[in-house]
């Protein structure tokens, strides 16, 4: 099944314009690969209140099913994406952010300085990715097998919402 997909670039300088977002364009072309459908892009600038409008906007209103975001994962006082993040988010998935600092880690030991966080807000699932383009395909193409199937079991355990009687739901796990 073909899901729905947003790439949020949060950067000061991307938003106005002193930076080119290569991590954006970037991660549009892995999720189009992954089979994907790229419905809204946006750059906005690492302000919290910003993001988690966004957020709630992409997840309550255009109802996309992956969101990722990029920049913002870091140490510098601006990078408060993972706060913005877990505000909006109802569960936590802490597995997805461990893997890819796992594997960021067998590239450059700095790895575990990325604060990346991720979570499901509804049938959406949220998803930081750091701001620098290598780094952001890299922790990307670590996760984007498990995430499909986390996308599967997202939406499969939806048939609750379809007005069937209940019990006619078969669950496996």
């Amino acid at each position: 099944m073909s899901y729905t997909a947003a790439v949020l670039t949060i950067s000061d300088k991307g938003s106005r314009g002193e930076r080119v977002d290569t991590s954006g364009p970037a991660l549009v072309k892995m999720l189009e690969e992954a089979g994907y459908e790229v419905k809204y892009t946006t750059i906005i600038p690492d302000e919290r209140e910003m993001i988690k409008d966004e957020l709630i906007k992409c997840a309550d209103e255009l109802k996309i099913a992956l969101i990722l975001t990029t920049g913002g994962t870091g140490f510098s006082p601006r990078d408060i994406t993972p706060e913005a993040t877990l505000e909006v988010i109802e569960r936590e998935v802490r597995g997805i952010p461990e893997l890819m600092r796992a594997e960021s880690c067998k590239i450059t030991d700095k790895g575990c300085l990325s604060r990346a966080a991720c979570g499901i807000r509804g049938r959406s699932l949220i998803l930081n990715l750091p701001g620098s383009e290598k780094a952001a395909k890299e922790n990307f193409a670590a996760v984007v097998s498990p995430l499909g199937h986390g996308m599967d079991m997202l939406y499969s355990a939806g048939s609750a919402d379809c007005g069937e009687p209940a019990h006619e739901h078969h669950h496996h796990h």
